[in-house]
């Protein structure tokens, strides 16, 4: 086993779920090394420094990583808690994922005013969300809503919607989770039905690839149904080459030794959406994400593609 470091430095974003998740990571290593010094520190991303533009439009990858991931190769930092669904499904060349913890919640909830849930919501309402994903299933359930975009942590969209004339927001149940809003869900729209962004609820601790040490901090907190299921869901999103400028969706679970894959893919209005699902054996996810994968693009999703290609 290679030795262990006395310190180590963990980079993260400045927003209050990114520092929230980062002091679980600490405290979970903590707890397993207690004699390691954990310091902080904090990178700003593009994608914090414009809240306001609509992430669809920005159309860049890695735009909450990639300055982590560059201060890990500078040696700035040794080890980068992302959230797994803000990473990009290839890792920079001389880093990989060391762990991908536990699993939070991987559904995404409604918070409404005067607890509607979504069924219940009058007629033409506003429902805000910053996801194509999100839109295109709203809209694919109720075509009658309107949606608005928006931007911001946590707070910002919660804080917008009961400020704002708008009677929902739409984001993942983890985020609320993890910052002690739970309280505020009205409605948990169930993974199976409304198909989560890939890697939803779960975290990544990157590390450089040529840094044993770190990786032998890290590696006891990865968590084998997380890694089995995220790995099938992101493999959805390689294959389909799929970013913040396509709707799609997907979730995996783990039974026994079976791995079960669902995964969308759908036009911006969600007039179009294409489904499909698969299950195979736990230890090759990437095959069944490349099944699914190919299922949807046969079914549809080639035009589909090509279509939101074309119009971009």
């Amino acid at each position: 086993m290679p030795d262990i470091p006395d310190q180590i430095i963990i980079g993260t974003r400045g927003s209050p779920l990114a520092l929230q998740q980062t002091e679980m990571v600490r405290a979970a290593l903590s707890r397993r090394w207690p004699k390691l010094r954990l310091d902080l520190r904090v990178l700003h991303t593009t994608g914090d420094r414009v809240p306001d533009t609509a992430l669809a439009g920005i159309g860049e990858k890695g735009l909450f990583t990639k300055e982590l991931e560059r201060a890990l190769l500078d040696g700035q930092i040794d080890l980068a808690v992302h959230s797994l669904k803000d990473l990009p499904t290839a890792s920079p060349t001389g880093l990989r994922i060391a762990a991908v913890p536990a699993r939070e919640d991987p559904a995404d909830a409604l918070v409404s005013k005067n607890g509607r849930r979504l069924e219940d919501l009058a007629p033409g309402a506003a429902v805000l969300t910053g996801s194509l994903r999100r839109r295109a299933q709203l809209l694919h359930r109720r075509p009658d809503l309107r949606i608005e975009d928006v931007r911001g942590n946590v707070q910002t969209r919660l804080r917008k919607l009961d400020e704002g004339p708008a009677s929902a927001l739409v984001m993942a149940a983890a985020a609320l989770k993890r910052l002690d809003l739970a309280a505020r869900i009205t409605q948990r729209l169930a993974p199976e039905s409304f198909l989560p962004a890939c890697g939803q609820g779960a975290l990544a601790l990157e590390i450089r690839a040529d840094d044993p040490q770190t990786a032998a901090l890290v590696e006891p907190l990865d968590d084998r149904a997380a890694r089995l299921a995220t790995t099938a869901e992101r493999t959805v999103l390689a294959t389909l080459e799929g970013g913040c400028q396509v709707p799609l969706g997907a979730y995996a679970s783990l039974e026994g030794e079976t791995l079960r894959l669902q995964a969308l893919i759908a036009d911006p209005d969600g007039r179009r959406l294409v489904a499909a699902q698969a299950a195979g054996p736990a230890d090759d996810p990437e095959r069944l994400g490349r099944r699914v994968a190919d299922l949807l693009l046969d079914q549809g999703g080639r035009d589909i593609l090509a279509q939101i290609r074309n119009d971009a």
